[in-house]
Parts: structure tokens; sequence; C-alpha cells
């Protein structure tokens, strides 16, 4: 019961690390809002966990205000945020990536934690408390080829936590970031082109322990460092990637 009393919304939580991470949130005893884009996935994430779910686009200002208005009726306050919707594009060449894709990309991966943090931030430091953790990836830090504008959406991600961090620590506020490598989630095919068994060798090889990340493995981590046991620690990209990154 180490998250006991706390509250959090969760964006991207109708599947994948989003789901994980409300399912071991809910165990820990944490309230939370499972927000998606897709209201038939929260909805269902929600009844299986017994916690409340919310469709909103968070790229989008005014269902970004109503998701924070629903936590607020729901819960009386807002603990924890876990910005973790994100989208990608094909693997594609930079020059052919197009513009509507490069639009997408930029909008949820980091308008939406531009929107999120400019509504919570200032409930969390009338409280001079608060956790927002964001979702970066392996990709922001070892990028792949074929990849770049999502490489660059996540590497922003990750300055962002950092420049949150400091800024927003005299307020009792800690930013942290995890760094995923990829995993059985909706978005794997889209990272790898194509699901293939050649193709997931390929991609494990770059894997030290030799798998792939799971929604288990971001909840625990997630856990830990929204948790008062992480309460000396902020600014940090933590990689849960199986030493992909070394």
């Amino acid at each position: 019961m180490r998250l006991n009393g706390k509250s959090a919304i969760i964006t991207g939580a109708g599947s994948g690390f989003g789901a994980g991470m409300a399912k071991k949130f809910i165990a820990e005893g944490a309230q939370v809002l499972v927000v998606d884009i897709n209201a038939n996935a929260a909805k269902a994430v929600a009844a299986e966990l017994g916690a409340v779910a919310c469709a909103a686009n968070v790229a989008d200002a005014a269902d970004v205000k109503a998701m924070i208005a629903q936590a607020m009726a729901a819960f009386g306050k807002i603990d924890i945020v876990i910005n973790n919707a994100g989208v990608t594009h094909l693997p594609t060449p930079t020059e052919a990536v197009s513009e509507e894709d490069f639009d997408r990309v930029m909008a949820v991966n980091m308008k939406s934690i531009y929107l999120i943090t400019r509504e919570v931030v200032p409930l969390m430091k009338a409280r001079k408390a608060g956790n927002i953790l964001n979702i970066a990836s392996t990709a922001g830090l070892s990028p792949r080829p074929n990849l770049s504008w999502y490489n660059a959406s996540k590497g922003w991600v990750i300055t962002a936590t950092k420049a949150l961090a400091v800024e927003l620590a005299p307020f009792g506020v800690r930013v942290n970031a995890l760094c995923p490598v990829a995993g059985e989630t909706p978005l794997l095919k889209s990272f790898m082109g194509q699901d293939t068994p050649e193709m997931r060798a390929k991609f494990l090889s770059t894997i030290p322990i030799g798998r792939f990340s799971t929604p288990e493995d971001m909840g625990n981590a997630a856990c830990y460092l929204c948790s008062d046991e992480a309460s000396m620690i902020t600014g940090v990209a933590m990689e849960v990637d199986g030493g992909r990154c070394i």
C-alpha cells in the first residue's frame, strides 16, 4: 500500500504500459483516473480495476481542462500525473515522414505534456506537493534509425522533465521520467514496421536481458518513483530497458 491515499491521473491507460501502471497503482492503494482517447478502452480498464474512466484527447486543451476537472471532482486533489499517452510514426527515412505524422507525434508526445503541466502545476504548488512522471523512451537516449521524429520527441520529454524538476523542486513537486525499451504494447508493431519472428529477434538482440519491457515492469518502476520512498529523487530519466542503453 505504498500509494495509499494518493490520487493519480494516468494518460494512455486504456492499454499497454498505461494499463499496467494503473493496475499497479490500484493494487498499492491509489485512486486512479484511467484516461484514454478510446473511451471504450478506458471504461474497460477502469471497470476491471475499480478506477474512474475518462475519455480525452490529451493534445486538446479543452479535453485536458475537462480531465483535470473530473479528477478534482472525483478525488478532491491530484497527487500524481503520469504522462504516458504516446504515438509514433512508422519506421521511415526522415525526409519521407509526412507533415501530418510529424504534427501528430509532436502533439501527443510533447504538446500534451505542456497542456497537462500547465493545468496541474498551480494545483500542486498550492499544496506544496505532487509528482509528475513523464514516459519517455530509450529512443530519446539511444535513437534507432528511421524513427527520427519520434526519437526527437522523446529527447524533448527527457529535457522537459529535467527542466521542470529544477523549477518545481522548491515547491515540493518532483518530476521524473521513465525510459522503457520497446514492449508488448499496441505500439510495438509500429516501432518494428512489421511484427515477424525475424524482426522481433533483431530487436531483442539489442536488449542484453533478452526480452521486451512489460506493463508490469513499468508499473513497478512508476510506483517507486511516485511513492514517498523516492522523496529525494527528481529529474531522473530511469531506464527500464534491460540494458539496451549501455
